[in-house]
């Protein structure tokens, strides 16, 4: 967009100001509707300007959110994986962010445990309750050593398939490199990952927010952490806005016309 307004400019050097980025979708938006840019700018800025997190672990906070196989919006991850290197974050810090939304996925294996154990005891089966083994013993302890709880799932899990749940624990808490994360940022990035309209997993967010209270992490930096969770919603623009912006520009003999298996409303 050239010749920009004196206020189009400000708008758009505000809005860099408060997001720290300017893409092709605030571009289009600045032309299409400039009041609705200035409103999400003030939005999207509120939580980094007044809450406690640091720029770099916002910027992490977004490549686990746009990195997350409920989301993997690519354009997103590759924009804030370079704020977030630009903020002095470590390739081995990102990597740690990966690794914790690779563990995402354990979240439909610890709702369905629960549902089959209710399942089989509305069956009549019996739960197992067993004296844990010796190896058993080890793997819960070894879970409380690290995390300081002792999930429900966890006993499920336990008791059905130690073996899965041997590898399991080594996903959650293997691998942390020296210059990853340190344990509040990863559970501030689990947090996100739980709290996210996209993937909203209640119990695993209830989980979460009791580790970052246990940790010492203030109120206010889980708040934050909340309130950018639900600037994903902007990706209806971010992919929105172009394809409008074609559509706009596209002259009208390029228009797309009514053809076989197309009604004159649209519909297939």
């Amino acid at each position: 967009m050239s010749n920009l307004t004196a206020k189009e400019e400000a708008l758009k050097e505000a809005y860099i100001k408060a997001r720290g980025y300017w893409r092709p979708w605030t571009e289009g938006l600045l032309r299409l509707d400039p009041a609705f840019l200035e409103t999400y700018g003030s939005y999207g800025g509120y939580p980094a300007a007044t809450g406690p997190l640091s720029r770099k672990m916002c910027e992490l906070i977004y490549v686990a959110l746009d990195g997350s196989a409920t989301h993997l919006f690519r354009s997103g991850l590759a924009l804030h994986m370079q704020l977030a290197l630009q903020q002095g974050a470590s390739a081995e810090e990102i990597v740690d962010v990966l690794r914790l939304a690779t563990a995402q996925g354990l979240e439909g294996c610890n709702v369905g445990i629960g549902i089959l154990a209710e399942e089989l005891a509305a069956a009549g089966l019996k739960p197992d309750e067993a004296a844990l083994s010796e190896e058993q013993t080890a793997l819960r302890e070894a879970y409380v050593a690290q995390f300081g709880d002792w999930p429900d799932f966890c006993d499920l899990w336990l008791r059905a398939d130690p073996g899965y749940f041997s590898v399991m624990l080594d996903l959650l808490a293997g691998g942390h490199q020296a210059r990853g994360l340190d344990e509040k940022s990863r559970c501030l990035i689990m947090l996100a990952l739980n709290g996210c309209f996209i993937a909203l997993h209640p119990d695993g967010l209830r989980l979460q927010i009791r580790r970052a209270l246990r940790l010492g992490i203030d109120r206010r930096e889980i708040l934050q952490v909340l309130q950018m969770t639900a600037h994903l919603g902007v990706h209806a623009c971010a992919v929105g806005i172009p394809v409008l912006m074609d559509a706009i520009d596209r002259p009208a003999s390029n228009s797309p016309t009514v053809g076989a298996g197309t009604t004159a409303g649209g519909q297939r």
